[in-house]
């Protein structure tokens, strides 16, 4: 992953602060002072985040990011704006010109490396690690170091924080595989660590060993109902630990790490709503003593201006202010959809019963007076922050449950589907089997008896017409021909209801060949006809030689036919290469028809042309269709009236 960061401000103090702080968390930091400088920079370099000064001695930050956002190679680059302006309006200008972060200036150093961090991370693919990282927390710098070459030596990577509170920060933006900690820190110790490891949803799955030194029996049961995972003494040698660790991960699998979901400790961004400065200022202070971000608005109206382009981790509201009050604030935040869900701390005055009621009734997740005394305030920041992560991370269980439900349902379903598309296709092919031996057997004894009429009838045009008078000899001739046409119809739905039957065999058919049989066959029939016949030669086709041959003869037949009163006799037989597919043509110079028509083309029984102009039975292109279809292909036609036709189908090569 890049991690090159690029810092733009005038002051080389802020420049030389946030290059240090960014290299010592592991990230690679550019730094420049002015707009011309950061814009060479930019043309040298694909930066993934740039931390921007608004106010620039030869511009104007806000400015550089909008030409940042206009440039396509850097559309997905991160922009944090470094501001000494507390305005809302300022936030608002540069959120909404496409800033993803805001912070207001003096900053914290740690939270905007671990801002920076988390940035980077979102968005990248959540991948198993190829070396497992661990992390030693431990205020003894010569054990900490003992250990960590230990580790190293065993393929580990090592991270180290001398601390309990530090070494939760590194928890939070590194994601350790384990966590080594000591049972005795300055600060918080070593059990408080674990339980608020434990704590934390996007960290309770990571694997915690707790050290310590205490001969006190019951340090063990302490270690593990505060949720360590093992607990080891500090007298044990290096190589009994790494056993231990060893254990420890190879009981915990190989889950993949929660990487999407922020972490108690990670960076958190309060927003304070107050109209007194005085007020605004301590609180500020006191949170960002905590390692909070804290953006500050002077009334409900510039917390709802401001909430509408950056979210929150919380909101501090003052109840009574000027204008919209923090009541009316308040409805507003927990009716709107983006905001409802982010937790809000109604602070005030008063102390009464009824401005506690009247605060949650609002919508108001907690409330709390206003005191010089931070400690409480900062607890149940905490306490909301912690809280909504809980929250969200039973909603995402809860989604994650309903989405695999719901593809284990449309599973059932396509299956289910797919059954009953099964069952429904064998019924139709049994349905057609019965219909085309059926339509065999009536055609077939259709044709005995008609037979008889037909020929008896031409017996008795030859024999007997003397016997009758002319309109009887019209009857009779009408009766003869009525015959033979119901005999060619007879014929042609024998025809068409064999070849659905037929066994199909694969092989390599030479098309050019079988189209000069059926061509000398139609000059056999119509010797006079002048006709220019054009065979391309060397075509082949994978088919049965039966069947293509039947489609041959109905396609060329039909443009012999169609052709017969056309000036200009041709008719073409070719192949071309069409969508990257071999397509195969039958082109004639005849009556052509409507293409509006062209749905009726290959449908039994449908002429697009008189008896009179033309003769035949509307069955030869219903069995072309059926033909191709059973080579895997299809079969199409284009023309216009009295400019020819030509036919292309293809087959499938399998």
């Amino acid at each position: 992953m890049n991690t090159s960061v690029l810092v733009v401000d005038d002051s080389l103090t802020i420049r030389m602060d946030l290059t240090e702080a960014l290299i010592g968390g592991g990230l690679n930091a550019v730094a420049c002072s002015t707009v011309a400088e950061a814009r060479g920079a930019l043309a040298q370099k694909q930066f993934p985040l740039i931390i921007l000064d608004v106010l620039l001695p030869d511009g104007d930050g806000v400015e550089l990011l909008k030409e940042i956002r206009g440039t396509p190679c850097h559309k997905g680059t991160v922009v944090m704006l470094l501001s000494t302006e507390a305005e809302v309006r300022d936030r608002v200008r540069g959120l909404t010109t496409g800033a993803d972060e805001y912070i207001g200036k003096p900053y914290d150093t740690s939270y905007i490396v671990a801002r920076a961090r988390e940035l980077l991370r979102r968005g990248q693919p959540v991948t198993a690690p190829a070396q497992k990282t661990i992390l030693v927390i431990d205020d003894s710098a010569t054990f900490r170091e003992e250990l960590r070459h230990a580790l190293e030596a065993a393929s580990y990577h090592v991270l180290t924080a001398d601390t309990g509170d530090e070494g939760l920060r590194v928890a939070a933006d590194a994601r350790p595989t384990a966590i080594i900690v000591d049972g005795v820190l300055p600060g918080i110790d070593g059990a408080t660590v674990v339980r608020r490891i434990r704590l934390d949803t996007a960290l309770r799955r990571t694997p915690c060993l707790l050290l310590t030194a205490s001969e006190d029996r019951d340090a063990e049961v302490r270690a593990l109902e505060a949720g360590a995972d093992a607990f080891v003494r500090k007298e044990e040698d290096i190589a009994f630990i790494l056993a231990r660790l060893s254990a420890v991960l190879r009981s915990a699998g190989t889950q993949m790490r929660n990487e999407n979901t922020a972490s108690l400790t990670g960076p958190k961004k309060i927003l304070a709503v107050d109209d007194s400065q005085t007020y605004l200022h301590e609180i500020s202070g006191a949170l960002r003593g905590e390692g909070y971000e804290v953006a500050l608005a002077h009334s409900g109206e510039e917390a709802l201006e401001l909430l509408a382009v950056q979210p929150m981790d919380c909101i501090l509201l003052d109840l009574l202010m000027p204008g919209i009050g923090g009541q009316e604030t308040c409805l507003r935040i927990k009716s709107a959809p983006a905001m409802r869900d982010i937790p809000l701390v109604m602070v005030t005055a008063l102390e009464d019963r009824e401005a506690v009621i009247e605060g949650l009734s609002a919508g108001a997740d907690d409330f709390i007076a206003k005191s010089s005394d931070f400690q409480v305030l900062k607890a149940r920041v905490h306490a909301q922050i912690r809280r909504k992560q809980f929250e969200d991370e039973n909603r995402r269980i809860s989604e994650d449950i309903l989405k695999k439900e719901m593809q284990a349902a449309d599973a059932r379903a396509a299956r289910d589907l797919a059954g009953t598309r099964a069952t429904l296709l064998e019924d139709l092919k049994h349905k057609n089997q019965e219909l085309e031996a059926f339509s065999y057997s009536v055609s077939h004894d259709l044709r005995t008896p008609l037979r008889s009429i037909d020929g008896f009838s031409e017996l008795l045009l030859r024999d007997y017409a003397d016997k009758l008078d002319e309109r009887g000899q019209d009857f009779l001739r009408l009766m003869h021909s009525a015959s033979q046409r119901m005999g060619e119809l007879i014929d042609d739905l024998l025809e068409l209801s064999r070849l659905g039957r037929l066994e199909m065999r694969r092989e390599r058919v030479d098309l050019s060949a079988l189209a000069r049989l059926v061509a000398g066959k139609l000059r056999m029939i119509e010797p006079e006809r002048t006709i220019q016949l054009v065979i391309e030669e060397g075509i082949v086709a994978e088919g049965d030689p039966r069947l293509l041959r039947v489609v041959l003869e109905n396609l060329l037949g039909n443009a012999w036919k169609f052709t017969a009163k056309s000036d200009q006799q041709r008719v073409e037989f070719g192949a071309i290469q069409k969508d990257g597919q071999v397509t195969y043509f039958v082109q004639d110079s005849g009556a052509g028809f409507d293409m509006a028509y062209a749905n009726k083309l290959f449908k039994p029984f449908q002429r697009l042309h008189s008896e009179a102009d033309f003769a035949g039975t509307g069955i030869g292109l219903a069995t072309v269709q059926r033909v191709i279809e059973r080579h895997g292909g299809r079969v199409w036609a284009e023309s216009a009236v009295h400019q020819g036709t030509t036919f292309f189908w293809t087959v499938s090569a399998n």
